[in-house]
């Protein structure tokens, strides 16, 4: 009898670490689903599409089409779309995926799935053995910062990708907590990118002298406002001395740097 029960539980460990090898279908299924346009046509329909119906409004080869309904059973059960009386309609979690969404994930979708930011996932054994600061070192010989210099698009996708991510915290920040920039005369946004968070705080307080603070590639193109400027520099070696200091906290990319 133990052994049966034994069998019965590995058949069960089997089942979790098969799925979560398989985990990394769910981004590169997402970014298939966004490329096709799929998401927007569920919502520019109305109401639930059927899948023929869905099929036929596709830029695909016909001869795929049998294959829709594979992907879309994969995202609905992930919870990014909806089956409804033999059609297809958006959750909120796949309203996130639409081109015209304000809060909008596609921008940082496209980052974590381009090859660039997949490549150190692979080198992280070769890292643990090595005197590299970050897998991201291992992979492309040089650190993010440094890449993404050299190479202005895939600095591009990464700045798109943190400024979309910013877009709803900014929504929660200015609506519930405007309170904490009430009384300040200052403010300096430390590795705050293109400055898509700190703007929102300078057009809700005209009186408050805003400063962007991020590498020089980042911010060379980044234009002044009335109380929004930026200034180049390293936030690890100098920080603007301003009244107070905002630091966003990143949570997805600490392997790759």
């Amino acid at each position: 009898m133990e052994k049966v029960e034994n069998l019965v539980e590995l058949r069960e460990a089997q089942d979790y670490a098969g799925s979560q090898i398989f985990n990394f279908r769910k981004c590169a299924s997402l970014k298939c689903a966004i490329e096709l346009g799929i998401p927007d046509v569920i919502a520019q329909h109305g109401k639930p599409i059927t899948l023929s119906g869905l099929i036929s409004a596709l830029p695909i080869n016909p001869s795929k089409s049998i294959h829709i309904h594979r992907l879309m059973r994969f995202l609905s059960n992930a919870g990014f779309f909806v089956r409804q009386n033999e059609g297809y309609s958006l959750s909120t979690t796949g309203r996130l995926l639409l081109k015209n969404e304000p809060f909008n994930m596609r921008a940082f979708l496209y980052y974590v799935s381009d090859p660039i930011a997949l490549k150190p996932w692979n080198f992280l054994t070769e890292w643990f053995k090595n005197d590299d600061p970050s897998p991201f070192d291992t992979a492309h010989g040089k650190n993010f910062w440094s890449y993404a210099a050299a190479e202005p698009q895939f600095g591009k996708i990464f700045n798109e990708a943190m400024a979309g991510d910013s877009s709803l915290i900014v929504e929660v920040v200015m609506t519930q907590c405007k309170s904490v920039f009430e009384d300040l005369t200052s403010l300096v946004d430390v590795g705050g990118g293109t400055g898509e968070f700190v703007k929102a705080i300078a057009q809700n307080f005209p009186n408050l002298e805003c400063l962007v603070c991020d590498l020089p590639h980042v911010v060379s193109n980044q234009q002044r406002t009335e109380n929004l400027d930026f200034v180049a520099g390293n936030m690890l070696e100098m920080v603007p001395p301003d009244n107070a200091i905002l630091l966003k906290h990143q949570q997805y990319q600490r392997l790759c740097f």
